[in-house]
């Protein structure tokens, strides 16, 4: 039995030795794509089929499948690469291969090894062919070793040098970028990315090979640039990338299809949703419009949860770019205008995963080619499932807490309530404009916000320092829904009492019914003056008071807090009156909504 196994052992090593010799006295291929799965290696191989003669699949070992044509002559070989690749027919980086990293045949079906890995379909079985057997010493069944006889596979020979430098010269400047740019990865390499293999370059190559196990010659054989290439693309496992053409939206470009499927369509995005286990989604963009829609969809996309506020972002006259950043996801948005047409992408990945959502995007974005067509904007009628929180069926970015505010000068200062600002990330003026706490009273309850960016609002605030009359009418300017509204809305009441429940001066007790929303805005005098802020609903030793009850900082107590750090407000100790039409333009003018974000 022992000696009927290591005859079979030895007669498979000497097949295979022989295979390499038949491919090597058979000619060379051009080979013109590695895929990272067998299913679209199929896909591509039958693409190719349709156009060319010749057309070979083969698995070229550490889950690689190439797509080759031939075999050929070696000048045959060498004039076909060079005319298919400079008519655009074959991909710019598709080279010649010696056929000695070809392993089991996929293509055409039928043709192949017997033995095809696990993945391989299985073809017919080739036909046997007799192997003298080979005599081998008797060794009895007690004298089996403990390990199983393991029998050397003759070693095949690597080109030569010169015949590795006549291979590198047919390389494509962007094919001696890409291999800088995984010697780079690798850690090999750290000089400019230029396509010129100069000292540098060659040390690094040098040094990779021999820490691979080749002879460090500073030049990289055919097949020593595809373990290269193939371990750095062994990141993109799993993604089964495919070339999609969507031809509702009239875009081509590369979708990592073993993570997204597509899920329908909401104009202007074709969305492709996570498919398992991995938080990924692809929108395509594609929409009729003018550079007016162009900045419009801008603005749109950085109200949607899908773009995180952090990150950089970038817009251009006819083009613009978006990144977001949190601690649950990494979202890049790109989108270009011509010939009237708006198309652009969106990858949304998960954060913390940056190696392979940088290398995924950069192929997205090469990739990219719009196509005849735009997205028709009635492709999916309004449905039960519309929302004013939903942009095309994508969440809008929604604030922890939203509560009213209102300016106090000229620069676009605003004065809110503390309970708005308290365990923020950032803070924001209508939603737009980032903001920072300048001043802050606890006792008050009060905090002063000044905006990165000056603003320059239509109204400000004017403190009344008389006094006003009981009963008289007051009124509340906030924003009661939080944002729901785009305008500011007034609530009308009465003034109950100048102090507080306990006598506190500065406080005064209201007669009107506000909502949360409306905490932080001004409260208003016949006049327009403001008497002072309104404040959250207190409750006291767990009583809760009537609805109608309202209570709001003295502006007397605001200005002695604004002087104190040294804050200019403007005042008046007039008391007249204002026409209701004209106060509700007055408070619309300087109410701003004040937003508390992650």
């Amino acid at each position: 039995m022992i000696r009927g196994f290591k005859a079979l052992i030895m007669a498979a090593a000497l097949a295979g030795f022989a295979g390499v010799a038949a491919a090597q006295d058979r000619g060379v291929w051009v080979q013109v794509e590695a895929q990272p799965t067998l299913g679209q290696a199929q896909t591509r191989v039958r693409a190719y089929a349709g156009r060319f003669e010749d057309v070979n699949g083969y698995y070229l070992g550490g889950g690689w499948y190439g797509i080759a044509l031939g075999p050929y002559a070696p000048g045959d070989a060498a004039a076909l690469l060079a005319r298919l690749r400079s008519s655009g027919a074959i991909p710019a980086d598709s080279f010649i291969a010696d056929g000695r990293q070809f392993q089991s045949q996929f293509w055409p079906i039928g043709v192949g090894a017997q033995t095809a890995p696990q993945d391989l379909p299985q073809t017919d079985p080739a036909p046997e062919i007799a192997l003298p057997e080979i005599a081998l010493p008797e060794i009895a069944d007690e004298q089996a070793p403990a390990e199983p006889v393991v029998v050397a596979q003759p070693v095949v020979p690597d080109e030569t040098a010169r015949e590795a430098q006549a291979s590198e010269a047919l390389l494509s400047r962007p094919e001696r970028e890409l291999l800088q740019t995984a010697l780079q990865w690798a850690g090999y390499y750290n000089a400019a990315i230029d396509g010129a293999f100069g000292r540098g370059t060659r040390a690094s190559m040098a040094a990779w090979q021999g820490d691979n196990g080749f002879e460090p010659t500073g030049i990289l054989t055919t097949r020593q640039r595809a373990v290269l290439l193939g371990a750095y693309n062994a990141v993109l496992d799993g993604l089964d990338l495919q070339l999609v053409r969507d031809d509702a939206t009239g875009i081509e470009m590369q979708i990592p299809t073993g993570v997204v499927t597509f899920s329908g369509y909401e104009p202007p995005f074709a969305r492709f949703d996570p498919s398992g286990e991995l938080d990924a989604t692809v929108l395509l963009i594609s929409q009729e419009g003018d550079q007016s829609r162009l900045f419009g969809l801008y603005e749109i996309m950085q109200t949607l949860e899908i773009v995180p506020p952090e990150g950089p972002r970038s817009r251009s006259t006819n083009s613009f770019e978006l990144e977001g950043i949190d601690g649950r996801i990494h979202s890049t948005t790109y989108a270009a205008l011509a010939d009237g047409q708006i198309k652009g992408f969106t990858l949304i990945w998960p954060a913390g995963d940056e190696e392979r959502r940088t290398r995924l995007l950069g192929l997205m974005r090469a990739s990219f080619t719009p196509v005849a067509g735009v997205l028709d904007p009635a492709l999916r009628p309004p449905g039960e499932d519309q929302a004013v929180d939903l942009i095309s069926g994508l969440a809008v970015r929604k604030p922890i807490l939203s509560r009213s505010g209102f300016y106090i000068d000229a620069r676009g200062t605003a004065l809110t309530t503390t309970e708005v600002v308290d365990g923020c990330g950032s803070i924001t003026l209508d939603s737009d404009h980032a903001a920072q706490v300048v001043l802050r009273d606890d006792a008050l309850g009060i905090a002063v916000l000044r905006p990165q960016t000056p603003l320059a609002p239509i109204g400000v605030a004017v403190f009344q320092t008389g006094v006003p009359r009981l009963q008289a009418e007051v009124a509340v300017s906030g924003y009661p829904y939080g944002g729901v509204l785009a305008m500011p809305a007034l609530t009308f009441g009465r003034l109950a009492d100048i102090r507080g429940l306990n006598g506190e001066d500065e406080v005064k007790r209201l007669t009107l019914t506000a909502q949360p929303g409306d905490v932080g805005g001004p409260v208003f005098d016949n006049s327009g003056a403001v008497l002072g802020m309104l404040l959250p609903r207190r409750i006291t030793q767990g009583q809760v008071l009537p609805p109608e009850v309202g209570f709001a900082v003295d502006a007397g107590a605001i200005l002695g807090a604004l002087d104190a750090g040294g804050i200019e407000a403007q005042t008046t100790d007039t008391i007249s009156f204002m026409p209701p039409e004209t106060l509700t333009r007055r408070a619309a003018d300087m109410t701003v909504l004040v937003s508390c974000w992650d």
